[in-house]
């Protein structure tokens, strides 16, 4: 593999993959590196990619491996600590940023616990059907549709004090 190869491939892949990343770990600059990490791993080892999935399979696979080894850090862990003793109390917040419904939405998502996250991620974003999230994650059928049932009810749990009145009507 030559460096336009790669080159060409980063700039294929690279927004998806931060997008993907920042999804898992809710911070840009450690998605960042993730995915750069994610591209140097692929680079190193690229005579291993068997070709059985596309590529961005591949590396989406890669990037949410990475991500979450990161979660189980020490490093992490001792950053969330650090921040809960350094951080001081939210002032009141711009009505404008409380009134964006997207970033609410995106917000609520994020408080989701993982195991809820990321089948949400891959069955509304990546708009994959069930049985493709099962395979991503290595579950059954049943247990992505329970974590998809428990995530929504949870998300209406944290939106329903909000205009979010199309998302409580089924």
């Amino acid at each position: 593999m030559d460096e336009r190869d790669i080159q060409q491939i980063m700039h294929e892949h690279t927004d998806y993959l931060l997008r993907l990343a920042f999804l898992y770990v809710k911070e840009w600059p450690t998605a960042e590196d993730i995915v750069q990490d994610v591209f140097i791993t692929y680079y190193q080892k690229s005579d291993q990619f068997e070709q059985r999935s596309s590529l961005k399979t591949y590396l989406s696979k890669m990037t949410v491996n990475k991500c979450k080894d990161y979660l189980k850090s020490w490093r992490y862990r001792m950053q969330i600590l650090t921040n809960s003793f350094s951080s001081k109390p939210k002032n009141h917040r711009n009505r404008l940023v409380e009134q964006d419904e997207k970033l609410e939405l995106a917000e609520a998502i994020l408080r989701l616990p993982l195991k809820y996250r990321e089948v949400i991620i891959y069955y509304y974003f990546e708009e994959l059907p069930v049985i493709e999230v099962a395979q991503h994650l290595n579950l059954s059928d049943n247990t992505v549709k329970t974590r998809l049932r428990k995530a929504r009810t949870l998300l209406k749990e944290e939106l329903k004090n909000n205009q979010w009145e199309v998302l409580l009507h089924e």
